[in-house]
């Protein structure tokens, strides 16, 4: 069992998954799927571990609509969108009768905590849930590395990668029928072979920091989120 993990949550994991026929429903959320993300993490804090959540926010903003505009611009909008993930995360953790803190390296204390590494490990050691909002807080550097960051920072066993597929593979398996799935691989030979689950950055940062792993999984099923951390032997292991 890990003692403390930062959880790469995708801002597609709140997403209706499919265009709601109600043209008034939201096209952001789905109420039933952002607490069914709550109760997986509320699941793996009661199981006693120590939980930092890092938000993505695809579900609400994708980057620059037009190559005109300002690339650091755009990456301050995905900041804000993990930002909205996060409070919106936060609401239904706190409606299943957990604490939890949303941190922000931006300065926005009406909303969120200033994020500062003790502040969220104090929480952590609290029996609270810390999401971690805002990305890096720089442009050019995405939710991946701002999860692998924040992993070293906090100090976590482990960060979990949650996608589409059920792990690491040699090729894209949406493009290529006959890739075939790593189970376990170094962060050098991952940088090596230019695999895209996550940025090199975040495989390099993990590598210098010393992070035990991280675990890439399919998060389709949420309770894979339960089983990884429980030791089961499913996706890929990328370790030092």
């Amino acid at each position: 069992m890990y003692k403390r993990i930062v959880l790469k949550l995708s801002g597609e994991t709140l997403a209706p998954e499919k265009i709601p026929a109600d043209k008034g429903a939201s096209l952001t959320f789905d109420a039933a799927r952002v607490d069914r993300a709550a109760a997986a993490i509320v699941k793996l804090h009661d199981l006693g571990v120590q939980v930092g959540v890092v938000m993505g926010g695809g579900n609400i903003w994708r980057g620059r609509f037009t190559d005109a505009m300002n690339p650091v611009q755009a990456d301050q909008m995905g900041m804000l969108a993990t930002i909205i993930n996060a409070l919106a995360v936060q609401d239904a953790i706190l409606r299943q009768g957990r604490k939890a803190t949303v941190f922000t390296p931006q300065e926005m204390t009406r909303f969120a905590e200033h994020y500062r590494a003790d502040r969220a490990v104090k929480c952590l050691e609290d029996g609270e849930i810390v999401l971690l909002a805002g990305g890096s807080g720089n442009p050019f550097f995405t939710t991946d590395t701002a999860a692998s960051l924040r992993a070293a920072e906090i100090g976590a066993d482990a960060v979990f990668k949650g996608t589409t597929v059920d792990g690491v593979y040699d090729s894209d398996p949406r493009k290529n029928p006959d890739a075939k799935l790593i189970r376990d691989i170094s962060y050098q030979e991952a940088i090596d072979r230019g695999l895209k689950v996550m940025d090199a950055s975040a495989f390099q940062l993990c590598k210098e920091q010393k992070i035990p792993c991280i675990r890439v999984f399919n998060m389709d099923d949420l309770e894979n989120i339960i089983r990884v951390a429980q030791g089961e032997d499913i996706g890929t292991v990328v370790h030092a």
